[in-house]
């Protein structure tokens, strides 16, 4: 559809022959001319291919978009008014589409459409032109343009590369923590693990120790959030798994394990205190040594939110803490605390994402609300108990994104066939 606005292309007489436009940064890109007056395609196509770009034209707004999703083009000149789909139209589909929304958009429009221009802007426009056209400012427009679309491009292929390599931690991550759990007679466990970023600080760990009847378990929560914590969790999983297989392996039913488990904690918190000074670093964690046998558990809580113990008969108990955060200084008090999980008692350890998942009011699940969630619970296994937790966490968060790393470890006694 032709208008007034769609006079052919002038502008005043310059230095310069006014069929030439030389770019003024020096940057060629590859344009689409989106127009159904021919006159105006066709000198537009003609002074950008001059400048050194590569320029092609179509004469409306759908065969604008089919070359759109074909091809790649850095920048789209459209115009306002066309008679199968108008200027607004196709901005409004091409902001809508993730894979052209970056695509700069600068608008032709009448030299004194002042609404037509802030509706464009308001839509996600670039720039606007108005016509008749002034070769210098069509050379400036599309400079600019031209330079913010490669700024883009340039943060697009960084923040791509930066997702490949948080993919690899991920991937890197994700083989610190047990592939599955160990297949335990007479108990059985589950685990969720949602870290709320790429990688998380949360980590757990479950594993029979070598030359023994012992297992060893961990849920910790590295201070911070992000690659950082990832990092740290990598170390402190590390040394925890070696040291406690160093230090109970071959020992069965030799010792009490509670009289290792302090000297172990102790070792990492100067290990880590100490090598690590600079980077300030801590953890909270719950790290216990099970006797299958017995049911007999001898634990570190050091600043861990307290596990919950939830009795065969529905009673809830919390294990008491016993020492600091693991890595703040080197020397700081720890202790071990024990206790026995009779038949269809159920252990449940968990890091402080659990209370303190946040829903889009920023108002938090709360303890008091888990506590609620196992002691009303009617779940008859491990995997339902982590299961139901985990669906409350879900529907309180809602549209939010997820505050903190999650994680949830469930250990429970199984009945015997004599019981």
């Amino acid at each position: 559809m032709s208008s007034p606005a769609d006079a052919p292309i002038a502008g005043p007489r310059l230095r310069h022959s006014t069929d030439s436009l030389s770019t003024q940064s020096g940057l060629s890109g590859r344009i689409l001319v989106v127009d159904d007056t021919e006159t105006n395609r066709d000198m537009l196509v003609r002074r950008l291919r001059r400048a050194g770009h590569v320029a092609d034209a179509v004469d409306g707004g759908a065969r604008a978009l089919e070359r759109l999703r074909t091809e790649s083009f850095d920048i789209v000149l459209l115009d306002i008014m066309m008679p199968d789909m108008n200027g607004y139209e196709v901005l409004a589909v091409l902001k809508d589409d993730a894979a052209l929304r970056h695509v700069p958009v600068i608008m032709i429009t009448a030299i004194d459409d002042v609404q037509s221009v802030v509706r464009c802007i308001e839509m996600g426009a670039e720039d606007h032109l108005p016509k008749p056209f002034n070769p210098a400012l069509l050379a400036a427009r599309i400079d600019a343009s031209l330079a913010r679309k490669r700024l883009r491009d340039r943060e697009q292929v960084y923040a791509q590369a930066l997702e490949r390599e948080l993919e690899i931690a991920r991937t890197i991550q994700s083989s610190f923590l047990p592939e599955r759990l160990p297949d335990l007679p007479g108990w059985e466990m589950s685990v969720s693990f949602r870290p709320a970023r790429q990688v998380a600080g949360d980590f757990y760990d479950v594993f029979a120790i070598p030359e023994s009847d012992r297992v060893a378990m961990v849920v910790a929560d590295v201070c911070g959030k992000g690659v950082g914590a990832a990092v740290f969790m990598a170390a402190f999983r590390t040394v925890i798994r070696a040291l406690t297989e160093h230090t109970f392996a071959g020992r069965i039913d030799e010792r009490d394990p509670g009289t290792e488990v302090v000297p172990l904690i102790d070792f990492v918190n100067t290990y880590v205190s100490t090598t690590h000074a600079r980077a300030n670093m801590f953890a909270t964690l719950f790290f216990a040594v099970l006797e299958p046998g017995t049911g007999a558990l001898a634990y570190v809580d050091a600043g861990h939110d307290p596990p919950i113990v939830r009795r065969g008969d529905g009673r809830l108990e919390r294990l008491v803490p016993t020492g600091p955060a693991v890595g703040l200084l080197p020397g700081l008090p720890f202790d071990v605390a024990r206790v026995t999980l009779g038949v269809g008692d159920t252990l449940l350890a968990y890091t402080d994402g659990v209370p303190d998942a946040r829903d889009d009011r920023d108002a938090s699940l709360t303890e008091g609300r888990l506590l609620s969630i196992v002691r009303d619970s009617g779940a008859s296994s491990a995997g339902s108990l982590v299961a139901e937790i985990d669906e409350a966490i879900t529907l309180h968060g809602g549209s939010a994104e997820q505050f903190d790393d999650i994680t949830l470890f469930a250990l429970r006694r199984l009945p015997t066939s004599s019981d």
